[in-house]
């Protein structure tokens, strides 16, 4: 891995901020005295940084993190939505999709990096990921109908598309809390670390994937995500888009040649 760059903070507060590793970036969670909770402000700071990662060419694989020791998330803010009127929270909304969209539509393998609490919006996050890495002390769950609301940060989509629609239906009824040993049984998680190691493991991979070519990369997620839940001749159609947008890339030239060479590739990333 490449070394570790200066870090772009990001809104008023500076509660999110990019740092770069060479070809991988991370995405920092870094609002400590609220456990990442999402105000209005950490939204609008997570779809600017989403929105500047997406058009960075250079980036191959990203990394959500948090710097809290105790949470990855905990979801919506509702200190600061104890204070809205139904207005408020209705201006509120195209902010919070802002945040969860832009994590969902990053173009590159994303991997959460999940210890502590992910709950609610904050689990949200780590399902708009393509891989969850978590440690022993995760807890994750979507508790939203046990304060009178519904998952709205993409939950009710993604969770049963991870574990299929009747155990999305049970974790989203129930309201329950799951730690890490039984979200790795049931697939909440892909991969379950030593305690403390969720972020450095989780870089490592996304290190492994940046190795890749970035042509390649962006254009396997397109094709996974937008084939999804299609059925097979669909889905195919959608890989052969794909295929056909790679094919003549300058990548699959390079990658080529470097087989052939017993290289490591030079990848243009065009």
């Amino acid at each position: 891995m490449q070394g570790q760059e200066e870090e772009r903070r990001f809104g008023a507060d500076g509660w999110v901020a990019v740092r770069r590793h060479g070809f991988a970036a991370e995405l920092v969670m870094d609002r400590p005295k609220a456990m990442n909770a999402v105000s209005t402000a950490m939204a609008d700071a997570l779809a600017e940084a989403c929105a500047e990662l997406a058009a960075d060419r250079s980036v191959r694989a990203v990394v959500l993190s948090s710097t809290h020791d105790r949470a990855f998330c905990v979801g919506a803010d509702l200190k600061e939505r104890n204070s809205f009127t139904d207005a408020d929270l209705m201006r509120q909304r195209p902010h919070t999709r802002a945040a969860y969209t832009g994590v969902l539509e990053l173009p590159v393998p994303t991997i959460a990096a999940v210890h502590g609490f992910a709950l609610g919006g904050g689990f949200e996050l780590a399902l708009a990921c393509d891989l969850i890495v978590a440690d022993g002390t995760a807890v994750v769950g979507l508790p939203e109908v046990s304060v009178g609301v519904i998952p709205g940060g993409g939950g009710t989509q993604l969770l049963p598309r991870r574990v299929g629609a009747a155990r999305a239906a049970e974790l989203v009824f129930t309201a329950r809390r799951v730690p890490a040993p039984e979200a790795a049984e049931l697939g909440l998680v892909d991969q379950l670390v030593a305690d403390g190691q969720d972020r450095a493991e989780a870089l490592e991979l996304a290190a492994r994937i940046a190795r890749n070519s970035p042509v390649g990369l962006r254009a396997a997620k397109r094709a996974l995500r937008l084939g999804h839940g299609l059925d097979l001749r669909a889905g195919l159609e959608v890989e052969d888009g794909a295929w056909r947008s790679v094919a003549f890339s300058g990548d699959r030239a390079e990658g080529v040649a470097a087989f052939n060479e017993k290289r490591d590739p030079e990848w243009p990333g065009e």
